[in-house]
């Protein structure tokens, strides 16, 4: 399958890499014409000297048959721009990497479901491991077409139980990060009240397991309904 990687930072470069050990059809966009010289020499993939924020360019790179577009330059807003781009061509896949924390929740309003924050991941393993605890890996622990995903309550949902909350079969809401605290919703809590009549508040972050066949249906219904349009 075509994947786009945008941006040779480290991850886009090893990532590539790692598609391309897999028989992937990799191409590459990267706008230093030095680093993109020696990458396409290095790589056994398309490497394209360019600005990936630019539509033409990604329709260069075959944006209409790409399986997946990977958006990892070191600038937040330019991957969530790409998001943006490749969104509107039904591209099945668009994972956007971001730094500041910010504008990962930027990228999740405007309903990206795949999102990286480097800086995030790592501190948390590295707190852990300072605690002595560790980690288990959230890849360890998805076997067969199990996923994970998330969705940031909007005004639509604001004030809605959980219990409420439309879903598709073989899926549950685990809980949600209101702030800096993660309220779970199954069972029950201390005092016996049932955690999934818990009221959600705007903002807050549902986290859900379902499977892989399901992801894009779970993040339609219950995303934020699209506004009127302007005259």
């Amino acid at each position: 399958m075509r994947i786009i990687i945008v941006g040779a930072s480290p991850l886009g470069m090893h990532l590539a890499r790692d598609m391309i050990t897999q028989g992937n059809e990799v191409v590459l966009i990267e706008k230093d014409e030095g680093l993109a010289r020696e990458l396409a020499e290095e790589l056994d993939c398309t490497v394209i000297h360019a600005e990936g924020t630019h539509p033409d360019i990604l329709e260069k790179a075959g944006i209409g048959d790409a399986y997946a577009v990977v958006a990892c330059t070191g600038h937040d807003q330019d991957n969530i721009l790409t998001g943006l781009i490749a969104r509107e061509t039904d591209v099945e896949k668009i994972i956007i990497k971001t730094d500041d924390e910010k504008f990962t929740a930027v990228a999740r309003k405007l309903g990206f479901h795949y999102l990286i924050n480097p800086p995030r991941l790592a501190s948390t393993v590295i707190a852990d491991a300072l605690r002595g605890v560790n980690t288990i890996e959230l890849s360890n622990l998805m076997r067969s077409d199990v996923r994970f995903t998330s969705v940031l309550v909007g005004k639509a949902l604001t004030g809605k139980k959980v219990s409420e909350l439309p879903l598709p079969k073989y899926t549950e809401i685990i809980g949600f990060y209101r702030k800096k605290d993660f309220i779970l919703t199954c069972g029950e809590g201390e005092g016996g009240e049932r955690r999934g009549e818990a009221l959600l508040d705007e903002e807050d972050e549902l986290l859900i397991v379902t499977r892989a066949e399901h992801v894009n249906r779970v993040c339609e219904m219950l995303k934020e309904p699209e506004g009127p349009p302007l005259s």
